[in-house]
């Protein structure tokens, strides 16, 4: 296949028409970004690809420009027809489970949508959240006050609103209680009414926990549960609530369950490849445990 260039046109030859219609979808769909003001780098041209590439996946027809998510300091567009996917489940149900690896976007586009409908005055306030049981850490035994031992496990979705909210916005709209951002336990016996809330990590919920907070959902409430089913920090044995509620509530005509593979990875390209590696299991001629106390003392 070859493209030429000639003034403000481009010419696509190529031997298969399959293919010269991919490169034209491509260039019309980039042409159409670039008329809208976007800047196009790579993650442009990777995104189209990967849309061009699922178009014959199930949807609503809906392109790419029609889920543009306009925030304070950028604009989002879904980078994979299941980032789209996913979209279209976020601005159409009330409850949305998203299942899948790290750098998929389950929580960066839950956030968006968030900050986009509170800035269109369809909720009154987003709540984030997530278990602070992450590597075996327990916040009792870690130094500092309450904030101090939270903020840790809370710290991907500060970098996510700071990556969409100007300088400043973020400390005064948490002041003014516009944003919420607690751990799961101060759900408890809380209603939450006219929230977009977001748990993040739910892999580490227990089925009581998540029975907890799904219950919190209000009246005008929207709710997204995210997390990775194959990243358990659980005790040995223990059933993760995520796994359990999406197996209860699949069926129900207002939940929606999208998820994600390493084919959605929209960080470093060399990210997709790492999870793929780990997918393939133990290496050969590897321990599958962790190395003895013997190993570990000869690589100290």
């Amino acid at each position: 296949m070859s493209l030429v260039a000639r003034g403000n046109e481009v010419f696509v030859h190529g031997s298969r028409d399959s293919d010269v219609r991919a490169a034209v979808a491509v260039l019309e769909e980039l042409h159409a970004q670039l008329r809208r003001g976007v800047m196009i780098g790579r993650d442009e041209v990777d995104a189209a690809l990967r849309m061009v590439g699922g178009a014959g996946e199930e949807g609503d027809g809906r392109r790419p420009a029609a889920l543009e998510l306009r925030t304070e300091r950028r604009t989002i567009l879904p980078r994979s027809p299941n980032q789209a996917r996913y979209l279209r489940a976020l601005l159409d149900h009330d409850l949305v489970f998203a299942l899948g690896p790290a750098g998929t976007g389950k929580t960066y586009l839950a956030v968006a949508v968030a900050l986009v409908m509170l800035r269109q005055r369809r909720i009154d306030r987003i709540i984030l959240s997530r278990p602070a049981v992450e590597a075996g850490e327990r916040l009792g035994f870690l130094p500092g006050d309450l904030k101090e031992k939270v903020d840790p496990y809370l710290r991907p979705l500060y970098d996510a609103l700071h990556d969409m909210l100007p300088e400043g916005k973020l400390a005064s709209r948490i002041e003014s209680g516009q944003i919420e951002i607690a751990p799961l336990a101060f759900m408890r016996g809380r209603t939450l009414a006219n929230a977009f809330v977001i748990l993040d990590e739910a892999q580490n919920t227990t089925p009581a926990q998540m029975k907890m907070f799904l219950t919190r959902l209000g009246e005008n409430g929207r709710m997204v549960v995210t997390g990775d089913p194959t990243q358990l920090d659980l005790p040995p044995g223990a059933t993760s609530g995520l796994a359990d509620a999406v197996a209860r509530l699949r069926g129900l005509s207002t939940v929606e369950v999208v998820a994600f593979d390493r084919s959605d990875v929209v960080r470093h390209p060399l990210v997709s490849r790492i999870i793929e590696a780990y997918e393939r299991g133990t290496p050969s001629g590897s321990p599958a445990g962790p190395p003895s106390a013997e190993d570990a003392g000869q690589n100290t």
